[in-house]
């Protein structure tokens, strides 16, 4: 978006007035021929011609969306593009809004950001493609260059006692949690303790993680756990804790990245078919006499 916006400081400069003349109806709001970029009036063809006014009629069904459902960006965040425009054609603030056309940069800034809160907008409740992130994602062709791995844990947080020194207290929570951990080495059930003791939300699924990457100290420590091996005493932001590996897979360090893009992709067909139903539903005339 920074390079794309970077760009006005170079085209604004360029454009065309034409004459005022009235090429298109979109919701009765009429595209002018100066209203189009210098290409329109370059171009030979007229299919090349339709092609244009047709990516202007979706950018006014678009920004007309807009309006009705009140999406038009702030000033804080126009501003904040105007200040990665300077930033990036060299210049300070100040000499960018004192630049001829400093009032058409804003209105196309705004428009390009009112666009960029409708797509937000309409595709917030899309549902992720679940079957193809697994299909495309989840197969051979990545590879699984990265180790993740579940694990149960038991978090104390505080524990009863009129102590309120925290060394003091960590103290006592150590020695309670190394007789859960003497109890389950004998043949106690984690699951059981973790759901009666443990103090984090995760107690009520007998204090099973979400897949965790073997990326630090700890997870190491505890991704070399034998089976049903309890861990040392580990501290957590949530207060310290004990654990036992219960599941590991490899996945590759591509995943995050190819499931977003699925999901891009989706959003996009998403989005074009709703714009398409807009403009299905929308009065629109183009004045193809014109066009000569």
């Amino acid at each position: 978006m920074k390079k794309i916006l970077a760009l006005f400081l170079v085209f604004f400069t360029g454009i065309i007035f034409a004459e005022n003349t009235i090429i298109a109806l979109v919701n009765n709001e009429p595209i002018s021929l100066h209203s189009l970029d210098d290409e329109f009036i370059s171009v030979k063809t007229n299919e090349k011609k339709i092609e244009i006014i047709n990516t202007q009629i979706g950018y006014i069904l678009q920004l007309q969306k807009v309006e009705e459902l009140n999406l038009i960006p702030s000033e804080q965040n126009i501003n904040k593009v105007l200040l990665d425009i300077a930033k990036s054609n060299n210049i300070t603030i100040d000499e960018l809004t004192n630049f001829d056309d400093i009032d058409l940069i804003k209105t196309k800034i705004s428009e390009k950001l009112s666009i960029l809160n409708l797509q937000r907008y309409i595709t917030q409740d899309v549902t992720y493609p679940k079957d193809k992130i697994q299909s495309e994602c989840f197969n051979n062709k990545l590879i699984k260059d990265l180790k993740q791995i579940k694990v149960a844990q038991i978090i104390i947080s505080e524990i009863d006692s009129e102590l309120k020194d925290t060394k003091q207290q960590n103290i006592l929570i150590k020695g309670f949690l190394n007789k859960l951990s003497t109890h389950i080495s004998k043949g106690a059930s984690f699951e059981s303790f973790a759901k009666l003791h443990s103090q984090h939300p995760s107690y009520k699924d007998g204090g099973v993680s979400d897949w965790l990457t073997v990326n630090n100290p700890t997870l190491k420590m505890l991704d070399s756990l034998n089976t049903n091996e309890v861990s040392e005493i580990y501290s957590t932001i949530y207060g310290l804790a004990i654990a036992i590996k219960i599941d590991e897979r490899f996945i590759s360090s591509k995943l995050k990245e190819c499931e977003e893009k699925i999901i891009y992709q989706n959003a996009e067909i998403f989005y074009a078919d709703w714009l398409k139903n807009q403009r299905e539903q929308a009065f629109i005339e183009i004045y193809y006499d014109k066009f000569k």
